[in-house]
């Protein structure tokens, strides 16, 4: 649906955690009322609404994604279907009951727990700030088939983590974000992939005390990726007193190492 200029104006200052959540409810109002364009009147009916009802707006979680399933160039993982799954796992655990347990006085929208997919280290979806944050990952390996020292991978590197040394290519692990770019250009195979799978972030939020997340050591495959997210559900629910996000839990009940190793 097309949108007037300064109804575009008003939702870009929405915030970006409910935007897509405000723009649909305007949309919609929009075709109730038989429009064809979204005008400010629009956004001020669903403005009050969401601001006067705001807890019937609160589903208790948020799950974000990144433009990766539209054909984005930099994927380097397919991470298509992972949204529902999490999205499944999410509302099995009736999180929005469970904070009205928790919060003294209505739910907001900074009381759900958020989870973001981007499927490179480009982050469209800034999982450095959500609850959990999955991060697409493909670990770049050296292989036995020869090099031809094209210099390939040393180009397409942003991070500066490859270097050709004695006619192979070293990746220095402290620098290299796992996009995968160096194996897709590599002519000879020299480099292929290795780990592949999510690197994954804890504990990252706004607010008055913002914090970016914790990474969390290794390249999780899917299914561990998602036994992962169980725990750190479990982490939050078992230790949440007042609705706060997930990251001020950590700082006073940090993960147990059990939690976060693949494949248990």
């Amino acid at each position: 649906m097309n949108w007037s200029r300064e109804a575009k104006e008003a939702l870009s200052r929405v915030p970006f955690f409910v935007r897509k959540r405000v723009k649909r409810r305007v949309e919609d109002e929009a075709a109730r009322c038989g429009a064809n364009e979204v005008i400010m009147e629009y956004v001020r009916t669903c403005q009050k609404r969401f601001l006067n009802r705001m807890e019937d707006e609160v589903k208790g979680f948020q799950v974000e994604t990144c433009f990766g399933p539209t054909g984005c160039p930099n994927r380097a993982v397919i991470s298509d279907g992972l949204p529902q799954k999490l999205e499944k796992k999410l509302l099995k655990r009736n999180l929005k009951e469970f904070l009205k347990k928790r919060v003294k006085g209505p739910l907001k929208m900074h009381h759900e727990f958020r989870v973001s997919v981007s499927d490179c280290p480009n982050a469209c979806s800034r999982p450095q700030i959500f609850d959990v944050g999955l991060i697409g990952a493909c670990r770049p390996e050296v292989s036995g088939e020869p090099c031809t020292q094209c210099g390939a991978c040393v180009e397409v590197c942003r991070e500066n983590a490859i270097s050709l040394e004695n006619d192979v290519p070293f990746v220095d692990d402290e620098k290299c974000l796992y996009c995968g770019q160096c194996v897709g250009i590599c002519p000879t195979g020299t480099l292929k992939e290795g780990a592949k799978g999510f690197r994954i972030l804890v504990g990252g939020k706004l607010g008055r005390h913002p914090r970016l997340g914790t990474e969390l050591p290794g390249v999780y495959k899917l299914e561990d990726a998602l036994k992962v997210v169980d725990r750190c559900l479990d982490h939050y629910q078992h230790h949440c007193l007042r609705g706060e996000r997930f990251g001020e839990i950590l700082e006073r009940a940090p993960l147990p190492p059990s939690h976060l190793a693949p494949g248990q």
